[in-house]
């Protein structure tokens, strides 16, 4: 591959180098023509003669020139690139460009933001939004390479899987196949890595696509997001939260050496005493909430197992009902309050544990049931009707032939990151979000499908 960089100039100095890029700016000094150079890895200083006078801001060149050193009243300290520009000896205009419909040389917030989701691709050149995919790229790497080391195998679980009730609205997808039938895109891997427990895969991870139809919010996107996904065999609530807490720490040593963690180790917050305290569980401990670069982490621990059921948990129970889980279904009782199952379940305490930063919740975790009486007493406290307990007879089945004690838990990539840059949006960490009316961004999903692919599928729309 013969493409150079342009952060890479600065070494060639004295040589010929080829550059491929977009025009950033232009400066005509009549027979002396400046342009600046930009690919996603920085700026570089072209000088050259009138042939440049055609040239224009966002057209896309190829150029050949000499790599110089600049004077030393002209060195730019601002750019990797400022104390080199390269004298153009051959060049190509590759692609023409139009003027753009949004400035991509800003941080872009204060163009309004359906307009620069609609031109996301123009958006994504400006470097601020460079930069965050290419930390969340180096993010995904470092998960890779830190749970790999500790023995975590990566596998991909389905896409298209089951619906069943787990605490947000599905998204259904019909099969043409079978007809009236209909798969679940996933709201978690929940019941496969568990199942993968049951196969003795032992330690788990994949970077996991998650599907849930729930309102958007500044820190909470619409339809889609990536979230860490990890679950482990023969550990405890400490063995989790210390491997968790040590990968986030050496992530952020290592990837944003700027900032700085509020407290090592990181505290533990009984959920009744931060809830008096705070008013919330997940709470902002910062010494000083306007020091962007401070990040306190922090485990909210101790939840109850059981809230009292409302209007809004419409996927549980029969309407008999008193009781929601206040993480999921499958999250274990601690050992001590188990017989409180029979007596008085809201005061029963959980082996849920909630990773905080900076007053978001940017994961959670538990230790699960692996004791099918046990999960079928919590199907009865949340009010599922046969049917519903049904819907999960796969996994009371695979439980059945030998199930380890297991826990796990589920940062949320976006979120994590959104929460470091301090972000005002998670969607400024996504490359195609959708908007907050669910739109997705460039491609005006969703959208109207033809009458024949409804009919293949045995479909027939009301609206």
């Amino acid at each position: 591959m013969k493409q150079l960089f342009i952060e890479e100039t600065p070494k060639k100095i004295g040589q010929e180098v080829e550059l491929y890029g977009w025009v950033d700016s232009k400066r005509d000094h009549k027979k002396i023509i400046f342009l600046d150079l930009r690919d996603r890895s920085g700026i570089v200083q072209l000088v050259g003669d009138e042939r440049l006078r055609k040239i224009s801001s966002e057209d896309v060149l190829y150029i050949k020139g000499l790599v110089k050193t600049r004077p030393e009243k002209l060195v730019n300290p601002k750019i990797k690139t400022g104390t080199i520009e390269i004298e153009v000896k051959e060049f190509k205009l590759i692609s023409k460009a139009q003027a753009l419909p949004i400035p991509v040389n800003t941080d872009g917030y204060e163009i309004d933001e359906e307009t620069r989701l609609t031109y996301r691709y123009l958006d994504l050149r400006r470097p601020r939004m460079i930069r965050n995919l290419t930390l969340r790229s180096q993010i995904t790497t470092f998960i890779r390479n830190f749970l790999t080391e500790k023995q975590f195998i990566e596998v991909e679980t389905p896409i298209l899987t089951k619906t069943t009730p787990e605490g947000a609205r599905d998204f259904l997808v019909p099969s043409r196949l079978q007809k009236g039938k209909f798969y679940a895109l996933p709201q978690s891997p929940q019941q496969y890595k568990q199942l993968l427990m049951v196969a003795g895969i032992e330690r788990y991870f994949q970077i996991a696509r998650c599907f849930r139809d729930e309102d958007p919010r500044a820190d909470r996107a619409y339809g889609e997001f990536t979230q860490l996904d990890m679950e482990m065999s023969f550990v405890e609530r400490e063995d989790v939260m210390c491997l968790t807490e040590e990968l986030f720490t050496k992530m952020v040593e290592k990837l944003f050496p700027e900032k700085h963690i509020k407290q090592i180790p990181w505290p533990r917050l009984i959920h009744k005493a931060v809830m008096e305290k705070y008013g919330t569980d997940k709470p902002d401990v910062r010494q000083n909430k306007n020091d962007k670069d401070e990040l306190a982490f922090a485990w909210t621990i101790d939840f109850p197992l059981f809230n009292k059921q409302t209007a809004d948990d419409f996927f549980y129970g029969s309407g008999k009902a008193k009781f929601a889980p206040s993480h999921h279904m499958f999250t274990a009782p601690m050992p001590q309050d188990v017989p409180l199952l029979d007596t008085y379940p809201l005061k029963v305490r959980g082996q849920q544990y909630d990773l905080v930063l900076n007053g978001y919740e940017v994961g959670g975790g538990s230790i699960r049931i692996h004791d099918p009486k046990i999960q079928q007493k919590v199907f009865d406290l949340i009010g599922f009707t046969d049917e519903q307990k049904a819907q999960f007879q796969h996994m009371l089945q695979a439980f059945s032939y030998g199930v380890p004690p297991h826990g796990g838990i589920a940062p949320g990539i976006d979120r994590l990151l959104f929460a470091i840059l301090d972000e005002p949006s998670l969607r400024e960490v996504i490359a195609f979000p959708a908007s907050s009316g669910g739109k997705t961004a460039v491609m005006n999903a969703p959208s109207i499908p033809q009458s024949d692919q409804l009919k293949e599928l045995g479909i027939e729309t009301t609206t």
